[in-house]
């Protein structure tokens, strides 16, 4: 079964808008869980706008499920994920000033830089994924630093979904075979949604893990998140 990782950055971004602890980040952590999420996903960032580097250590002792703590792997960042020791780091090139994750690795580029943290990580017990897009050298570059897992970025399957579905899965399909045979763990993340994840699993059903978060905590204010997480269960059955 391909598992839920909720990203509660949302949250946090809802939280800091007031000052103070409402909502309340772990409390909702907790609560993903007990309505049936598998995973915790948090991407602090250099400027903590919205998950906070004490977050990530408030959170760490309290969750029963898979945590996986995404970032660029700047130094300070790299000496939290070796501190908390989640279940995986997933490593995202993207700047300070990005508002979100825009584009994958150049994994044979920054094969060196690569393979040196993701050995790091490894050493250190943290299963490592790297987020990368669907060009299938990059994979196999992937592959080659010993990373665990490859996260595909997957907004312009999201983006393209309502005109051509077909083709929109097309090059995630591709990559996702290529990884399994490389023997690459798959997660994936980016604009997942309950109108288009149904599809993406149906096509890459050996997917180990999809993580969520905008639109997640978008349909929560609607549907109510208890109702939601299980609608996105629901999808990846």
């Amino acid at each position: 079964m391909t598992k839920l990782s909720v990203n509660i950055n949302k949250i946090a971004t809802i939280r800091n808008a007031r000052g103070g602890n409402n909502p309340n980040v772990l409390k909702v952590a907790l609560d993903c869980e007990r309505f049936g999420a598998q995973g915790i996903t948090v991407h602090p960032r250099p400027d903590e706008r919205h998950i906070r580097y004490r977050d990530v250590l408030e959170l760490k002792p309290k969750l029963q499920t898979e945590f996986n703590i995404e970032g660029n792997p700047a130094p300070k960042f790299c000496e939290l994920v070796l501190q908390v020791r989640p279940t995986q780091v997933t490593l995202v090139p993207d700047a300070p000033e990005a508002i979100t994750s825009n584009s994958g690795w150049d994994t044979k580029a920054n094969f060196q830089f690569l393979s040196d943290i993701v050995a790091e990580f490894k050493n250190a017990g943290v299963r490592t994924s790297l987020f990368v897009g669907t060009d299938l050298e990059m994979i196999e570059y992937a592959a080659k630093t010993g990373a665990d897992r490859v996260e595909l970025y997957t907004e312009p399957y999201a983006a393209g979904y309502a005109a051509n579905r077909e083709k929109a899965i097309a090059p995630f399909v591709e990559a996702g075979k290529l990884a399994r045979d490389l023997g690459l763990g798959l997660n994936a993340g980016h604009d997942l949604s309950l109108e288009n994840l149904a599809y993406y699993k149906e096509n890459i059903p050996w997917t180990d893990e999809v993580s969520i978060g905008h639109a997640l905590v978008c349909d929560a204010l609607y549907l109510g998140l208890e109702e939601t997480i299980h609608q996105y269960l629901y999808c990846l059955k």
